[in-house]
């Protein structure tokens, strides 16, 4: 009783200490709290990191399925497009859909499509599936990919950065792995500025050889329907929508490299060009890159550019050039947007972000009296083109200025980012050539590249990325591990080199053939007119299999040196395994020309006079 009346005192108050079982329960209450109390903190934390990344990346502003015909029966080929899905931006239009285009006062002001557009039929007739249309920003005038009323898409490369526009949703939904590819349309940049952005490929055809019918227009002559890709093979099936004669394969090709251009960026280009240079090398039928002052050689041969230049030296003028070429095209694109679509924005008053509703004034308000003029220009600079690239070149400059905005800043895009963007875009959006945007991810500053060929050349130029996409990546890897330390002295470099050719000798030693391409590589980035760099790095190519590589190796130490034996022999071994024995023949006999006592010559001639009898 003493217990009882310690513990718990009268009215039952002591069966709490004297049951074990209370105690747990209770315990397991408090725990049960704490855990739900900690859930639900989880949660809110959890929903307030998700609310800026909506679903599907925030990229569809329409969802819906339009799926191909069916398959012909065999032994008709399947679809090239069979089992590919896609989107397109919202100025596209789809039979009994109103077309938003990304503005929801334009979609609130208009009727639902009588038909869909000409480019997503021919996607679909190919066997290919759309799956909705994507956001952009409205009327097709931002660049940044932030829309007022839609919220921004979110950059799956870079989550902190905006994805680029006008045609945001689609590039997200391409890089976001939504798609297989999607459809925009590029007036000033609008497929080529998002594309860099999420580091992707994409492709803006020349000017009028795809039909824009169906489209809600910007601007008439400037407008393209582009598309986007994560992969060259699928960038290069989309070509389908190009008719037969939209360029063919050249046997020669030449790439030409716009210095000026390149040094616009506040980055180094060094391993640009490196990583460019090399890739051509390891290919065949390419001949030495050139290097141009674009800006000057527009300056020389557009002669109605110079009423938009502004007074520059000798040595400016082609920077002024360029910045006249942006000066056009933003000029064209605002008078046939006002052709186009004055009445309804001085009707309707729509809502717009502030960066858009400046343009769209821009535009509205633009009185310029000399429009033959701005045609004028158009029509010499894509003969300008022309004349410099001919049916085999190809220009090379970068697609963007650098770092693009962040995320829900504040700030707008700096004068002088705008400033060098648009001289990049300009080249192909006023003269109408075609252009290939690929992304160079692995080098210390993100930087994608432009490959621009003549007007028509579109099959020509998707096949040469095709070809040489790989190449150009693997040559990045090599580029972004060079060291970048400022060099001061030739010895310097000629030491090094030598160094990173003992090492590329000792891994060819160990069978290590990769690593030893790897070391030669980077001893002829430090000195590419040495003939051993590129015979030994030949010697590697071959062990691996990769003919191509070790015959343009071999093309280029001969270049350099007309008495290599190592380079023939290796030359002709190549030819040999690819049946080109006439070739092959040859060059053994040029090493015997040269050592008339070589063994393994000998021993090649013999064999081959035996297979060409």
């Amino acid at each position: 009783m003493a217990s009882s009346s310690q513990w718990g005192g009268a009215g039952g108050g002591g069966t709490i200490a004297s049951n074990p079982r209370v105690w747990i329960v209770a315990g397991i209450a408090v725990a049960g709290v704490i855990v739900l109390a900690e859930v639900a903190r989880r949660r809110r934390r959890w929903l307030r990191g998700m609310s800026g990344t909506p679903p599907d990346a925030g990229s569809f502003c329409d969802r819906f399925e339009l799926h191909p015909p069916p398959q012909p029966p065999p032994p008709a080929a399947r679809h090239l497009l069979s089992g590919l899905t896609f989107a397109a931006s919202d100025n596209f239009e789809i039979e009994g859909c109103v077309a938003g285009f990304g503005n929801p006062d334009w979609k609130n002001t208009h009727e639902a499509a009588r038909h869909t557009a000409v480019a997503v039929t021919m996607l679909r007739k190919q066997g290919a599936t759309c799956v909705g249309r994507t956001i952009m920003d409205e009327l097709g005038f931002g660049v940044t990919g932030e829309n007022l009323h839609h919220g921004t898409p979110a950059n799956p490369v870079s989550p902190s950065l905006v994805p680029g526009g006008s045609c945001s949703g689609s590039a997200v939904a391409v890089a976001a792995q939504l798609v297989d590819f999607a459809i925009g349309t590029d007036t000033i940049g609008d497929v080529r500025i998002p594309a860099s952005f999420c580091g992707l490929l994409c492709f803006r055809p020349s000017y009028g050889v795809i039909s824009t019918l169906g489209t809600i227009a910007n601007s008439q002559s400037l407008d393209t329907i582009g598309w986007f890709a994560r992969d060259p093979c699928i960038l290069h099936r989309v070509g389908v929508l190009l008719p037969a004669a939209a360029g063919v394969l050249k046997q020669t090709r030449q790439i030409v490299f716009a210095d000026d251009c390149f040094q616009l960026l506040k980055v180094s280009n060094q391993k640009t060009v490196h990583a460019i240079k090399n890739a051509v090398q390891a290919l065949r039928g390419y001949q030495p890159p050139k290097h141009i002052n674009l800006g000057q050689y527009i300056c020389s041969n557009v002669p109605s550019l110079k009423e938009f230049c502004e007074p520059a030296t000798k040595l400016q003028e082609g920077t002024s050039a360029l910045k006249a070429i942006s000066t056009v095209m933003m000029l064209l694109q605002r008078y046939e947007f006002k052709v186009n679509h004055e009445e309804w924005v001085n009707t309707v008053k729509p809502k717009l972000g502030l960066d858009i509703s400046t343009r769209v004034l821009q535009a509205v308000n633009l009185a310029h009296e000399n429009i033959k003029s701005l045609y004028a220009i158009r029509n010499e600079l894509r003969a300008a083109l022309k004349n410099l690239l001919k049916d085999t070149g190809i220009l090379v400059l970068p697609t963007t200025a650098g770092y693009p905005l962040k995320r829900n800043s504040k700030e707008r895009l700096s004068s002088g980012f705008e400033d060098r963007m648009y001289k990049f875009v300009g080249i192909a959006a006023l003269s109408g050539c075609c252009e290939v945007t690929i992304p160079m991810e692995n080098l210390d500053h993100h930087v994608s590249l432009s490959f621009v060929a003549a007007h028509g050349l579109d099959k020509f130029l998707l096949r040469t990325i095709l070809d040489t996409y790989s190449l150009i990546q693997d040559q990045v890897v090599l580029a972004s591990k060079l060291e970048t330390a400022p060099v001061t002295n030739v010895d310097v470099d000629v030491n090094a080199s030598e160094l990173l050719k003992e090492k590329g000798n000792s891994a060819f030693k160990r069978r290590q053939w990769s690593k030893a391409i790897e070391f030669y590589s980077e001893a002829i980035s430090l000195s590419d007119t040495n003939a051993t760099y590129y015979c030994n790095r030949a010697a590697a190519y071959l062990e691996l299999g990769r003919l191509k590589q070790a015959e343009a190796d071999c093309d280029r130490a001969l270049l350099l040196d007309r008495k290599n034996v190592k380079a023939y022999l290796r030359r002709g071994c190549a030819r040999e395994v690819t049946l080109n024995y006439k070739e092959a023949l040859q060059d053994f006999r040029h090493a015997l020309a040269l050592e008339p006592q070589n063994k393994t010559a000998l021993a090649a001639e013999r064999r081959l006079q035996k297979l060409l009898k």
